[in-house]
């Protein structure tokens, strides 16, 4: 009886489906009398009324949205930092002491300097390398279509594309479908499983980013050399700059407020990073972030204090990089 009882009182697909919709068609509908509600009140209002209703409309709704989607999460996440694995007591800075104490995190710690001092430098050299060279070509609309269609790519996308290159078949009598060992192989010598030799792995990881980036840094930075006058251009031919004087002297330094933002841009992007490394290697190996350390804590081993630690720690790491964009931001305005 009891089974059956359970049985009837389960839910259909179809149940849910409904339900769903359900709800979903009484939150638009409540909406949109929300919405009519604010306008039929500012039609009727005087114009002192109106100018306040405007504010209401427009900045509560994005003040709860960030009270709501980040403040509130940051500041739990940082009070479940100082409590323990099931976050029922205060453990102080034990959290944070285990983050820099363990040889495992020091691992996961070095692997994301390294990330962030090579990808962003990189990208946006190879970025602006190509920008410079192909807007001087004729055609330069498919080089540069291809090279930033990676961006078009998800993460977890590039990391299955890039773990077929790097498959390593140790088996003669199986077909190696890696690009790498067949390189390797037809150039008579043995190639290595890639994705397990260390330190090789990691910077095999940071290629798949610096892939996926370089396509945002050339359409910047091509934008913004589109922008240096062209009197600026000619005073330096007429002086007789060679090409790469006039790249390095006159090109580079009008673009610097658009360099380093591209630069900090990708930084914040290669901090985050956790995409890739979860498809290609999972963390292990040696090739763990902190991104990826932070899911496993908190997600797999359900230890809520570490990983909201490692949370706080991978926030603190970007707030600089933030306040310095918006100072860079600030200075170009003030020179313009």
């Amino acid at each position: 009886m009891i089974a059956l009882a359970l049985h009837s009182a389960r839910k259909t697909p179809a149940d849910i489906i409904a339900e769903n919709f359900s709800l979903l068609a009484l939150a638009l509908v409540s909406f949109a009398a929300v919405i009519f509600l604010v306008f039929l009140l500012a039609s009727r209002a005087s114009v002192k009324a109106q100018e306040w209703l405007k504010y209401l409309v427009f900045l509560v709704p994005a003040s709860l949205l960030l009270l709501v989607g980040l403040i509130y999460p940051a500041i739990r996440t940082l009070i479940l930092s100082f409590m323990d694995k099931k976050s029922e007591n205060f453990v102080g800075f034990d959290n944070y002491i285990w983050a820099f104490t363990i040889p495992e995190i020091t691992v996961v710690l070095t692997n994301t300097a390294i990330w962030v001092v090579t990808v962003p430098t990189l990208s946006t050299l190879i970025g602006l390398g190509i920008a410079y060279m192909t807007d001087r070509m004729k055609r330069p609309a498919v080089i540069k279509s291809l090279i930033f269609m990676p961006m078009a790519i998800s993460f977890v996308g590039a990391g299955v594309i890039w773990k077929f290159v790097y498959n390593y078949q140790p088996n003669d009598n199986k077909p190696d479908i890696g690009l790498f060992s067949a390189i390797f192989k037809a150039l008579g010598l043995t190639p290595p499983n890639w994705l397990l030799e260390v330190p090789l792995n990691t910077f095999l990881l940071i290629l798949v980013m610096i892939w996926i980036q370089t396509g945002f840094a050339m359409v910047v930075l091509s934008a913004a050399l589109k922008n240096i006058p062209d009197e600026v251009t000619e005073a330096a031919m007429l002086d007789g700059a060679t090409p790469w004087r006039r790249f390095y002297l006159v090109s580079v330094p009008m673009i610097r407020a658009t360099i380093v933002v591209v630069l900090t841009t990708i930084t914040i992007g290669t901090l985050k990073v956790f995409d890739i490394v979860r498809t290609m290697t999972g963390g292990n190996f040696q090739t763990n972030v902190i991104a990826n350390e932070m899911y496993s804590q908190s997600f797999r081993q359900m230890n809520y204090g570490q990983g909201s630690a490692l949370a706080i720690i991978l926030f603190v790491a970007i707030i600089p990089i933030i306040v310095y964009n918006i100072r860079q931001l600030r200075l170009e305005r003030t020179e313009r």
